[in-house]
């Protein structure tokens, strides 16, 4: 395997054991980050959105809480992996199978740019119900979750 695999492996390990600590050691200082809902600059944002999420899980869903990962992939520049990411949405309590798609760059071993795809409008439907199904594939409702998730992060940053 080559070792930028074993850097994405080892970073799916630790997000299926809510290890944030030995996530944050796959990160290059300078990462970049991308999903449906963040975009974040440099590692204390994204380790910090990880930290958040992470502790969310611990504290009101590690029940429920499930990380199936496969299709590691990985050369001397970049990799790719599927992640299925099964929660409780702590906001609504309702129950969650996100799929991604991920991509990664690498400088010297460790991950600069992180991208993780999925379907926001399957997301919304399942996190938020009736609100996601009406609502999920518009701008509006997509903002409104980006805005939310950001002033969270924001929130948990300040207390760390």
């Amino acid at each position: 395997m080559h070792r930028n695999a074993e850097t994405i492996e080892k970073f799916y390990r630790a997000f299926a054991a809510l290890d944030a600590d030995t996530m944050a050691q796959c990160y290059a200082p300078d990462v970049e980050f991308q999903d449906e809902v963040f975009t974040l600059h440099g590692k204390r944002e994204t380790v910090g959105m990880w930290s958040m999420l992470c502790k969310g899980v611990r504290e009101k869903g590690a029940d429920a809480w499930r990380l199936d990962y496969s299709g590691i992939s990985a050369d001397d520049r970049s990799g790719r992996a599927h992640w299925d990411a099964h929660y409780r949405f702590t906001a609504t309590g309702r129950m969650v199978l996100n799929r991604i798609d991920a991509e990664f760059s690498f400088r010297d071993g460790l991950i600069v740019a992180h991208r993780d795809r999925f379907d926001f409008w399957a997301w919304s439907r399942q996190a938020l119900g009736a609100p996601g199904l009406l609502l999920g594939w518009t701008p509006f409702l997509r903002r409104k979750v980006q805005a939310t998730a950001s002033g969270n992060l924001d929130k948990f940053l300040k207390g760390t």
